[in-house]
């Protein structure tokens, strides 16, 4: 393996439309395979998909309070 088989944290953020913080939370929480870190650096290989968005967006949260049961 060579330097142009991985990106940084900035190179995947462009090319996944996305910012720098959330490719760094997608690597700190283990979303993206074969990502690790040099130092405080994380490095991404290039063949890496972006990984599925796994927010919920529809609104309705699992978690219910008592008072609304």
């Amino acid at each position: 393996m060579s330097a142009d088989d991985f990106m940084s944290v900035s190179q995947a953020a462009e090319r996944w439309d996305v910012t720098i913080r959330w490719v760094q939370t997608l690597c700190l929480e283990g979303r993206i395979d074969g990502a690790f870190r040099i130092g405080r650096a994380w490095i991404i290989p290039r063949k890496s998909e972006k990984p599925v968005d796994a927010r919920i967006k529809s609104g309705k949260y699992i978690k219910k309070k008592d008072s609304d049961r």
